[in-house]
């Protein structure tokens, strides 16, 4: 397979793919890749805390569904396998898969996983310095839509978004640790 753009955006239109990339483990490895570039299957267990064959068997999964790729220019012998994540970012609507399980268990698994990242800098914030205490927000608001304009201020947050995490990062002498962004904008009632 051939080396994809690493900004590109990889849309989602099959439910195995769907399947795939929502399992908690394999999830966990396209955000290891996506954060830290290419990776061994050894050095992604290490990271993930799970077995090398485990790791593996999830790579292959990923690799089946189009989600990752092996990167061989990067190997230093035969038998060392490296891989790296396909496109800058995974997206898919639940549109797309009308009456479709896999789908509606897709969207409960990533709402569950953006609660689990909200919980778990609670629960380790104190370990934290006092200016990421000050620097990390929450923010919810009210807006009357149309479906076009819901439209355009998605596409305006994922640019904003890929402005930071799509960049290369300066050389500025700053601390930067890895910080997990999630956005939602659904219609509601108060």
């Amino acid at each position: 397979m051939a080396d994809r753009e690493v900004h590109e955006v990889h849309e989602v239109h099959d439910s195995k793919v769907l399947a795939a990339m929502s399992h908690p483990l394999r999830r966990r490895l396209l955000d290891v890749l996506r954060l830290d570039g290419p990776c061994t299957a050894s050095v992604l267990a290490e990271r993930t805390g799970q077995a090398v064959g485990n790791v593996s068997h999830h790579l292959k999964v990923l690799a089946a569904s189009d989600l990752v790729e092996e990167a061989p220019e990067l190997a230093r012998d035969r038998r060392e396998r490296w891989w790296r994540r396909v496109g800058y970012a995974v997206s898919w609507s639940p549109s797309d898969f009308p009456d479709d399980p896999v789908a509606a268990a897709a969207e409960s698994l990533a709402l569950e996983r953006q609660v689990s990242m909200a919980r778990q800098w609670f629960a380790e914030r104190e370990t934290y310095p006092e200016e990421w205490h000050r620097a990390a927000f929450a923010t919810d608001s009210w807006a009357k839509m149309s479906v076009a304009e819901l439209a355009e201020l998605e596409q305006k947050v994922h640019e904003l978004i890929k402005s930071y995490s799509g960049r290369e990062i300066p050389d500025d002498g700053q601390e930067r640790r890895p910080v997990f962004i999630a956005t939602r904008a659904v219609p509601a009632r108060p």
